[in-house]
């Protein structure tokens, strides 16, 4: 049989058996790609050969005991027994060691392909989806969430083939040696499994539940070390605590109950196969006093009945392992599963030179959740080496025009174009290899601040980063530390100014150097003076580029080529500083009452 159709058996198998008692097996991670199925398959086959080598070693060791005991054998007679006796052991061992070996190979790549396949699939949902989650609980799948399916690949999953295989191996031999000891494994061998399901739908709920509190919990705890600043400005510590108490009291709680019902299976599974034991021990007992039956089958029989309850009993013992793997690979598949609305052409043939090429929104509109707009049918041109600016109320659609250009989400009417290519058509990285964004708070990671640039250009010399850094006017602040620009610069910069990460950001974008340029107003939250040593550098930057700003400051606006104002996802007027006054309309309207804009 090829590895493949051995694989589908093994499937089939897994499958009928959960199917039949109720097991927790979630197809959808053995359909996952790799050589899963491959290692699946070696490490049952090592469990079957650690069964059968132990039916070998249970028939050995009733031939030797009985030749020693009844027929007074010496050990020159039984030396040849002793020795298979403990060549098999040794090889038992041996067989363990692969099966564990492999069995923990088989998690570790599962582990390592879900992970690969969360991150993968997050980078493709993009920043809109990880933005409308809350990231805590994002980060609790990709690393609890993951861990979980450990035990459930390398425990529940190959023991639940062998809980069936190596009881069957065992019936095979006894049967023909004692009919009678085989239909009373046939009949009790169920009880095992049947107190297992009635006790894991009890703890199966109770299981759900408590994934659902370590997630929430997981969330809000992120929450509060994010805000943490916030907190403690409204004097909110106290509430904080009392709820931090509340929530983790309840995940006490219900790790307590789960494990209650853990116990109790553990003592019901461990009650039904000692007394299944002892109802083999005694029936065989009675017929060897009465001579109805030989004493080696019968101890060979007494040494197997241990062995085989022992699978389902593991079985049992790893039930658990199976429910928390499937509670957590509905949280993994839920984001897998969740579908990417963001196009990708790969290895696109379109040609890009934004020096030439116009950008064209024609008639785009873009709906959140299916029922609200927010851009309607918005018509504008972004031309090369010219500055537009956006201006509007929140919530007018000035960020969600953005998205679109960066391509964090496609148009859900509507099309644009970058001179006769539609966006969607253009490869993702090919695009967003053209595009510098600049925040109102950008994003610094906590590393030095030679990896914070270096994530503008990976392979850029010293050369160019100490370029970078001089025209943002960051240079000087950067060599007068300890450290230079190998410099932590704490979570999203905390041991920065805002200027300063403002300017860190601004010499990503002078490394990059792309012929689109987006910002968000990078002045909006700076001091005046620092405002006023910005400006210039922003102008530098922008020369000879294709420029986008969503402006909040008068400055910006007069200078710009053509304003685009917004309301309510539509663009109400558009033309540049001195012609919008001129229209005395809602452009007018917005200076003398927005304050901000001056």
């Amino acid at each position: 049989m090829s590895r493949k159709y051995l694989g589908h058996f093994i499937l089939f198998v897994i499958i009928s058996i959960e199917e039949s008692f109720g097991m927790h097996v979630d197809k959808r991670l053995l359909k996952l790609p790799g050589n899963i199925k491959s290692n699946l398959i070696v490490t049952i086959v090592f469990g079957l050969l650690v069964g059968s080598l132990t039916i070998g070693q249970a028939y050995y060791l009733s031939k030797i005991i009985n030749d020693v005991f009844l027929t007074h054998s010496l050990l020159a007679d039984v030396s040849n027994f002793l020795i298979l006796f403990l060549v098999i052991s040794l090889l038992k061992a041996f067989a363990v060691w692969l099966e564990n070996f492999y069995s923990n190979r088989l998690a570790t790549h599962v582990k390592d392909l879900i992970r690969k396949n969360l991150t993968s699939h997050l980078f493709k949902l993009g920043p809109a989806y990880v933005k409308s989650e809350r990231s805590g609980e994002i980060s609790n799948t990709i690393m609890n969430g993951v861990e979980k399916l450990d035990p459930y690949f390398s425990q529940f999953l190959p023991q639940l083939f062998l809980s069936a295989l190596i009881p069957l191996a065992i019936l095979f031999f006894v049967f023909p040696i004692d009919a009678l000891s085989g239909i009373v494994f046939i009949f009790t061998a169920p009880l095992i499994p049947l107190f297992m399901i009635l006790i894991g739908n009890i703890a199966e709920g109770m299981n759900k539940k408590q994934w659902r509190i370590l997630t929430r919990m997981s969330g809000y705890f992120l929450d509060v070390i994010q805000g943490l600043s916030t907190i403690k400005l409204f004097g909110r510590q106290n509430d904080i605590k009392k709820k931090i108490e509340l929530i983790s009291d309840s995940f006490r709680i219900s790790t307590m109950r789960v494990l209650r019902i853990a116990f109790l299976s553990a003592l019901v599974l461990e009650l039904l196969s000692t007394i299944s034991i002892a109802i083999i021990a005694v029936e065989i007992g009675l017929r060897l006093l009465n001579g109805n039956l030989e004493f080696q089958p019968a101890l060979f029989i007494l040494i197997l009945a241990p062995e085989f309850y022992l699978p389902i009993r593991q079985l049992g013992v790893r039930y658990h392992a199976g429910m928390e793997g499937t509670a957590a690979a509905q949280n993994i598949f839920k984001i897998l599963e969740e579908p990417v609305k963001i196009s990708s052409i790969p290895e696109s043939k379109a040609d890009l030179n934004l020096n030439i090429d116009t950008i064209k929104f024609k008639n785009v509109s873009f709906t959140y959740d299916g029922n609200r707009n927010a851009v309607k049918n918005i018509s504008f041109e972004l031309k090369p080496n010219t500055l537009t600016a956006i201006i509007g109320k929140s919530g007018s659609g000035k960020t969600t025009t953005t998205n679109l250009l960066l391509r964090f989400i496609d148009p859900t009417g509507g099309k644009i174009f970058v001179g006769n290519n539609e966006l969607t058509k253009i490869d993702l990285k090919k695009w967003q290899s053209q595009i510098s964004w600049i925040s109102q708070n950008p994003y610094l990671f906590h590393e030095t601040i030679k990896d914070n640039l270096l994530i503008a250009k990976p392979g850029a010399t010293e050369k160019e980063l100490v370029y970078a850094a001089k025209a943002a006017k960051i240079h000087n602040f950067i060599i007068s530390l300890p450290d230079g620009y190998n410099t932590l610069v704490g979570e999203r910069g905390a041991k920065l100014s805002g200027g300063q990460a403002q300017r860190i950001a601004l010499a990503r974008a002078f490394l990059k150097n792309t012929p689109l340029l987006i910002l968000d107003e990078p002045t909006a939250n700076l001091d005046p003076q620092t405002e006023f040593e910005m400006i210039s550098t922003i102008d530098f930057l922008t020369k000879n580029k294709t420029v986008l700003v969503i402006a909040h400051r008068l400055n910006t606006i007069k200078k710009a080529d053509q304003i685009l104002v917004f309301s309510g996802g539509k663009i109400v007027e558009r033309g540049n500083h001195q012609s919008l006054i001129q229209m005395n309309g809602y452009y007018f309207k917005m200076l003398s009452t927005l304050k901000g804009l001056k």
